[in-house]
């Protein structure tokens, strides 16, 4: 695929979420690093900062920045997007790769879940995109494209997935309100619905293992996705490829999703 077709050269992208070297964040932080966009990355913890910028060293000669953003704090988020306004002028494109919630909450049964533990999942995991593409309006250029990342269990019970499957339902359906209501602007929101991948946030999932099994013999594909082929979709995401395409959830699974 041909750069320009891409036209990703010299755009300013924010990778939110990038935790290691097999985050699907940074699949697609490499991909567009590959393709020539300035990647901008936000951090939580020091230890992500860290993890961040020993990954870039293979990438001294790109244009890159990483910038601190907790997102269940809204002056973080203001204060990191400013930055971003001031440092790169405009942002063509966010990946939003976010997510969290309490171990207990996905270990215990669902009906266990407390409050609070639902209330931070909620916040973290489908809140954060709404503070997020608010945060950013004012920097979004024309024809922006804004990739949130969810999961299966949005849309059905998957064992242990539990209160976490609640807030990726709620995010894809703030990923559509926010597509019908910046769509005047010119600017796309999707997400990206990836099958199973040994990420940091999977170990969280206590039946991690026989998914990946039951996906290899189920899916028409009869495999596993992996982080390039969730990489590769995101990008056609964040590229005008994609120009005519707003509030959809995207199946990168081997078309696990559509078997009964």
């Amino acid at each position: 695929m041909s750069m320009d077709l891409l036209q990703l050269t010299n755009k300013n992208i924010v990778v939110m979420g990038v935790a290691n070297e097999r985050s699907i964040a940074w699949g697609v932080a490499k991909r567009l690093l590959e393709v020539g966009a300035n990647v901008i990355f936000t951090y939580r913890k020091d230890r992500s900062k860290g993890k961040i910028e020993k990954l870039l060293t293979d990438y001294s000669d790109k244009k890159t920045a990483v910038i601190e953003c907790d997102v269940n704090n809204d002056e973080s988020i203001a204060k990191a997007f400013e930055q971003i306004g001031t440092e790169f002028g405009s942002i063509h494109g966010i990946v939003h790769s976010v997510a969290f919630a309490h171990a207990e909450d996905l270990k215990n049964r669902f009906v266990e879940t407390t409050r609070e533990g639902y209330a931070f999942a909620q916040d973290t995991s489908a809140y954060s995109l709404v503070a997020v593409s608010k945060a950013a309006k004012p920097y979004l250029a024309e024809g922006a494209s804004i990739v949130t990342m969810s999961y299966l269990g949005a849309e059905r019970v998957l064992d242990g997935y539990n209160v976490m499957g609640v807030a990726k339902a709620a995010l894809e359906a703030a990923m559509r309100y926010l597509a019908a209501d910046l769509g005047r602007d010119g600017i796309r929101v999707n997400a990206i619905s990836a099958g199973a991948i040994r990420t940091l946030a999977a170990k969280g999932v206590p039946s991690f293992n026989q998914i990946l099994h039951k996906i290899e013999e189920t899916s028409p594909l009869k495999r596993n996705t992996n982080q390039e082929e969730v990489a590769d979709m995101t990008i056609g995401m964040l590229s005008q490829l994609s120009r005519g395409v707003t509030g959809e959830t995207i199946y990168v699974d081997s078309g696990y999703n559509i078997m009964g």
